[in-house]
């Protein structure tokens, strides 16, 4: 078991994700059991990269589905090429055609859900922030979560021809349903400790210094427990400081640098004015 674990986070390194113990385990029984996986956390820690990391390394293709207000069927599922049925109509030549006939596999146009249980080889399905989608929709979920197939009124019940990885990431923007809970695994992704997020940072950006990513690090790991800082900086937000801080060809993080670059890892301009001013926040950097 421990060598099969090993095996998948360094095939996920190759990936530049860094995977711990806990979401190798997680992913690799979620895997082998083809269960749903459902990852939460806060926004940027790395929830989607699971899913992207995991295609990569498995060479599944990614179909992504990102959830919205409002997302219904015909975004998700599926759609009639109404303009090709319309057209059979008027190629008719005077008698109606049938109905079976114009919402037929023809006609049918397919949406990330119907592409990922119809593909000839299994892929990895990516339900991005469905907790920004209604309950309504969550629930039209189910039938996929639970027996991998959906069903289509007009044209009947499609069962997987593969059976894809399911990953659904969520902000916990709104809570999520019991039901769709207990189809799938679990996973809560929180912001990595210093140590991590310097691996994550040096995997990401190889050209970056080690003191400076760990400089970096820690300054990340001091804002996200300010009580000052009201949009605490994400992985990808530190990621994008440790960047700038390379194009502007900082040495190391000081004082100055910080002042030039913080409003890549804060974006609200009260946190940063409370931020320069906080003495303890320099001490950290230096």
């Amino acid at each position: 078991m421990q060598e099969a674990l090993n095996a998948l986070k360094a095939k996920l390194n190759e990936e530049n994700y860094i995977a711990d113990d806990a979401l190798a385990a997680t992913l690799f029984i979620a895997m082998k059991l083809n269960r749903p996986l459902l990852i939460e956390g806060a926004a940027g820690v790395g929830k989607t990269e699971v899913a992207k990391a995991a295609a990569r390394a498995f060479g599944r293709e990614l179909v992504r589905l990102q959830c919205y207000e409002g997302l219904d069927e015909s975004k998700a599922l599926y759609e009639w090429n109404y303009q090709k049925q319309l057209l059979a109509i008027q190629m008719g030549q005077g008698r109606e055609a049938g109905m079976s006939d114009l919402f037929g596999e023809a006609y049918l146009l397919e949406r990330p859900l119907l592409k990922s249980i119809r593909a000839e080889k299994p892929v990895v399905l990516l339900v991005d922030e469905i907790d920004k989608a209604d309950a309504e929709f969550e629930a039209f979920l189910l039938e996929l979560l639970s027996e991998m197939q959906v069903t289509i009124p007009e044209y009947g019940t499609v069962k997987a021809r593969s059976l894809p990885f399911i990953v659904l990431t969520s902000n916990h923007t709104r809570p999520l349903s019991e039901a769709l809970r207990r189809r799938c695994a679990y996973l809560y992704i929180d912001y990595p400790d210093v140590r991590r997020e310097i691996e994550i940072l040096r995997a990401k950006l190889p050209g970056l210094d080690e003191a400076l990513a760990a400089q970096v690090a820690r300054a990340a790991a001091y804002l996200r427990q300010s009580e000052k800082v009201t949009k605490k900086p994400s992985v990808a937000e530190s990621l994008d400081w440790a960047e700038a801080l390379m194009a502007l060809g900082a040495q190391e993080l000081d004082e100055d640098s910080a002042a030039q670059t913080l409003g890549f890892a804060l974006k609200n301009n009260d946190d940063i004015r409370e931020i320069l001013a906080d003495d303890e926040f320099i001490r950290t950097i230096l």
